[in-house]
């Protein structure tokens, strides 16, 4: 049996347990927000498919938007996460989340900010998390964050910036820039290479 097909019977299955999901969805304040991240998912992870039947496959197949999914429906997923459980060691926990976060193999993730912009996208392993009671960092809009990266503390990391994998960031990132290194330096700024702590 081809892939395509294998998928395409066992979402048939999944669209069953997906019904409250689906209502939930199409009920929710968020539903703009909502649709804006099953068109990104599916541009980002090149699935071609209709909105209605991405929001299906996403669900089925991605247990990194699960947990996206149940982080903006609220209090509405203690009641119907059973029926398709999350990632469980995909922890999303941040205050505000613009729309159109990415997770990209969610896999031992902890997403403890302040904040977090518009698209950015976020690779396994990544923790952004407290320093303390009160100190969490602040994601800007478009920022991707590679794997293993660490993100420490009252930091902002500015728009358009990347974080490369298994950095360790405890100070500002400005805009535009990419750093790399434990502790972590900018190694770009505009588009332009620097090497600066």
């Amino acid at each position: 049996m081809k892939k395509e097909a294998y998928d395409n019977f066992l979402m048939v299955f999944s669209f069953i347990r997906l019904i409250p999901h689906c209502i939930i969805f199409n009920l929710n304040k968020k539903k703009k927000i909502l649709w804006y991240e099953v068109d990104r998912w599916l541009k980002l992870s090149r699935i071609n498919r209709g909105r209605q039947t991405g929001f299906i496959y996403l669900m089925t197949f991605y247990p990194e938007f699960r947990n996206l999914f149940y982080y903006r429906i609220g209090r509405a997923s203690d009641f119907i996460g059973f029926l398709c459980p999350k990632m469980n060691t995909l922890f999303i926990s941040s205050r505000k989340i613009g729309p159109g976060l990415f997770i990209q193999h969610g896999f031992a993730t902890i997403i403890a900010a302040e904040s977090v912009g518009k698209d950015c996208w976020i690779n396994q392993q990544v923790t952004i998390g407290f320093a303390n009671d009160t100190d969490a960092p602040t994601i800007q809009d478009n920022v991707k964050i590679g794997a293993g990266a660490k993100i420490i503390g009252k930091v902002n990391v500015g728009n358009n910036s990347k974080v490369g994998a298994n950095a360790v960031v405890v100070k500002d990132v400005p805009d535009n820039c990419t750093v790399v290194g434990v502790p972590a330096y900018i190694i770009k700024k505009d588009g332009v290479n620097v090497n600066r702590k």
